[in-house]
């Protein structure tokens, strides 16, 4: 049993933390602390700690309309991948999207970033949409679970 501990960030240091690594896995989409903030007031966002250290974040976009179609989105610092933190962030993330009512679930990747592209295909993801933002030059890639 490992010390990982997942929380909602409630504060500007849990918050801060989430942008820590939202920003190290997406150099190409830097966020600053206020749209930080403005996001977790529109999705689920969570923090993972393992004892003192930051491991990870997540995102869940809840279903919108009547698409029932939410996106989960788990995040581990380089450092801390091939250790299951990414599995558990995962799990909670499609857990909390079906208590919104998602019926698809849905996933979004930086093409530069393998090791998350590794990990979407690994949990039963499909591409469906590959494009550039205004402005970018590494194409994201959405990705829905089949």
């Amino acid at each position: 049993m490992s010390d990982l501990r997942i929380q909602q960030p409630d504060d500007d240091v849990t918050l801060r933390d989430w942008q820590y690594v939202h920003n190290a896995i997406i150099p190409t989409h830097l966020l600053s602390l206020e749209e930080v903030r403005e996001r977790a007031q529109r999705h689920h966002l969570e923090v993972a700690y393992l004892g003192g250290v930051l491991v990870g974040c997540s995102t869940v976009r809840p279903p919108l309309d009547d698409t029932l179609t939410a996106t989960v989105i788990a995040r581990v610092l380089a450092p801390h991948r091939g250790q299951g933190f990414g599995e558990d962030l995962y799990a909670r993330g499609l857990k909390r999207a079906r208590e919104l009512g998602a019926e698809v679930i849905e996933t979004v990747v930086l093409s530069s970033n393998e090791d998350g592209l590794r990990f979407a295909y690994k949990h039963g993801f499909a591409e469906i949409e590959r494009y550039l933002l205004p402005g970018e030059t590494i194409p994201w890639i959405d990705l829905r679970l089949s």
